[in-house]
């Protein structure tokens, strides 16, 4: 029995939530997103309440039911408030910045790093040090994050390279005489 699609999904004032069949589409002061629900769930809200139920009980149902609840959290959220991720660039030498419509970035390599802004993400820099991602669809969100940090993802040993804001290196020791 699923613990996350017991619990209803709030829905915060200033959002809609409109179905056509098993497509849910919300809309809220950050933006719009859709998602279609399987065969195997019901959806009712009720009280500013969105509620994710089974219709059968198969194993496929019980399977969908707490991801399609997170689902639509995900989508709630991100309508109402966005998401965001926060990376740090460290090391000498490396830096971002915004030009036009890339993201540039400069991380040691013989060329610089461009990388194209997708559709629906905001990128900014604060400082040359720092790039936040925002948006409104939270998968996106994150893999534009991972797709950046990949481009020079921390080491061990001095700490340089792209990552997270709230994520931690653990350091290594170096060589010894």
């Amino acid at each position: 029995m699923s613990r996350v699609g017991l619990a209803p999904v709030q829905i915060p004032s200033g959002v809609t939530i409109e179905f056509a069949g098993k497509r849910m589409t919300a809309k809220g002061k950050a933006g719009t997103l859709s998602m279609t629900f399987s065969e195997d769930v019901d959806t009712k809200v009720e009280d500013g309440h969105l509620t994710v139920s089974l219709l059968g009980d198969t194993i496929r149902a019980r399977k969908l039911w707490g991801t399609y609840r997170a689902l639509a959290q995900n989508i709630v959220k991100g309508v109402s408030e966005g998401y965001k991720r926060e990376l740090q660039i460290n090391g000498v030498g490396y830096r971002a910045a915004i030009q036009g419509k890339d993201l540039v970035l400069q991380l040691g390599y013989s060329h610089e790093v461009r990388y194209p802004v997708p559709e629906g993400i905001k990128i900014e820099c604060p400082t040359q040090t720092e790039v936040n991602i925002s948006g409104v669809d939270k998968q996106k969100v994150g893999a534009v994050a991972a797709d950046i940090r990949s481009f020079r993802p921390p080491e061990p040993y001095k700490g340089k390279g792209i990552k997270y804001k709230e994520e931690t290196v653990l350091r290594k020791e170096g060589k010894k005489k």
